[in-house]
């Protein structure tokens, strides 16, 4: 509703302001979803540094310690685990990518016989999946169980990161490519020169995705992998929580111990991913969205 009023014989609406329960309530609602998020990796922290930490939840450490730390990373057991999954990362990213990108350019060339064809059949994998019992007999049938190649190879074929790569490719403007059509530029030196510099945002962000996977990469190890020798830091990480796989030397709690494994283990993302956030949302943003 709105209330005329008069001033010196101008006439002014004067609307009534509303009160909105809307902003009110979502924010309530995002306040406890944080929470719901936060409560428990506070837990972990303060855990990881609590000498005598228990199954309660406390919002300091009752002993303050670093002997959880201490012990994960003196552990000679863990050394060989995370060097695995160091290996795994660094190389599942760069092939991922290698594959995302070259798969990507491939499907925006509009005059490449069976384009649409080739799309529609990678399309068709991200609906119906051959199940784990194929994917084991084809890694077996390959000779890669036991070898980390069965644990690269499932993930860097991921069609999804393919499709943002290419919505980010068709985004290009097309006259740079035929710019570099008339210098006398070959497609891979187009893709080299101009196609790869414009899509630091799309690499940094499906990158990102490839390096976070194969980290945080358990069930292809436990399908694929029966040697212990070649154990990934994930799989040590849970014989250590499950199973109380850890040295126990009756100073520091096992409990302690198991958090600061944690902690260890999402450390490296939560540090590089501040650095990589712009790429992060506006790769996302511009891979996710074709107009």
């Amino acid at each position: 509703m709105s209330k005329v009023k008069v001033i010196n014989g101008i006439t002014l609406n004067e609307k009534k302001k509303k009160f909105k329960l809307f902003p009110i309530i979502n924010g309530l609602i995002f306040i406890l979803i944080s929470l719901i998020i936060i409560v428990p990796i506070w837990k972990v922290i303060v855990d990881s540094f609590d000498g005598k930490a228990g199954y309660g939840m406390s919002l300091w450490p009752q002993q303050f310690s670093l002997g959880g730390y201490t012990t994960i990373i003196t552990n000679p057991g863990l050394y060989r685990p995370f060097i695995i999954s160091v290996i795994t990362t660094l190389v599942g990213t760069f092939l991922g990518l290698l594959l995302a990108t070259l798969g990507a350019y491939v499907l925006i060339q509009w005059e490449m016989p069976g384009r649409n064809f080739f799309a529609y059949m990678l399309l068709f994998t991200m609906i119906f999946d051959g199940g784990m019992i194929p994917k084991y007999l084809v890694m077996q049938n390959l000779h890669l169980l036991n070898t980390l190649g069965a644990v690269i190879l499932p993930l860097a074929i991921n069609v999804y990161n393919l499709v943002l790569m290419r919505n980010f490719f068709e985004g290009i403007p097309e006259a740079l490519f035929e710019a570099a059509s008339i210098d006398g530029c070959s497609p891979m030196g187009t893709f080299f020169k101009i196609v790869l510099p414009l899509s630091k945002a799309a690499l940094a962000s499906i990158g990102l995705f490839y390096a976070v996977q194969f980290w945080n990469d358990y069930t292809n190890f436990k399908i694929y992998i029966n040697d212990q020798k070649w154990y990934n830091f994930q799989m040590k990480l849970r014989n250590m929580v499950v199973n109380n796989d850890v040295p126990d030397d009756g100073v520091i709690s096992t409990n302690t111990i198991n958090n600061a494994a944690v902690i260890v283990a999402i450390l490296p993302f939560a540090i590089i991913y501040p650095f990589c956030q712009n790429y992060f949302v506006k790769g996302v943003n511009v891979g996710a969205v074709k107009e």
